[in-house]
């Protein structure tokens, strides 16, 4: 079963992702903040993280970073999700390393697709 880590501090959207990739047949985990993240990452290594950038404590440009430093997470695919829609934020998440960078609003359908073209 794949992995999927999900992390963003709004409650809806980690509901309906959660849901939407458990019904796809993932194993689904969830953090609210970087600290969150880098935690589960120290026990879980999923396929994919669901990133978003504007969360308390340790945002999603400094996880990613944290994450990239990690040899094990090498081959785990990133997905930035964000309302941060300028293009030099998409730039610097990309730069980052992110594998994508999706701008809220999103479709759910679009989401999955990417999710699974990624991880082929």
């Amino acid at each position: 079963m794949k992995k999927i880590l999900i992390a963003d501090d709004e409650h809806k959207i980690i509901m309906t992702l959660e849901y939407a990739f458990k019904k796809a047949g993932y194993e689904v985990f969830i953090a609210r903040d970087g600290s969150e993240v880098l935690e589960l990452l120290k026990t879980e290594i999923p396929d994919i993280i669901l990133l978003d950038i504007m969360m308390p404590n340790i945002d999603g440009y400094t996880t990613l970073s944290e994450i990239k430093k990690n040899e094990n997470l090498s081959k785990t695919k990133v997905i930035f999700l964000s309302a941060k829609t300028g293009e030099a934020n998409i730039k610097k998440g990309l730069d980052l390393g992110a594998d994508d960078y999706i701008t809220k609003p999103y479709s759910i359908k679009k989401l999955t697709e990417r999710v699974e073209e990624l991880l082929k």
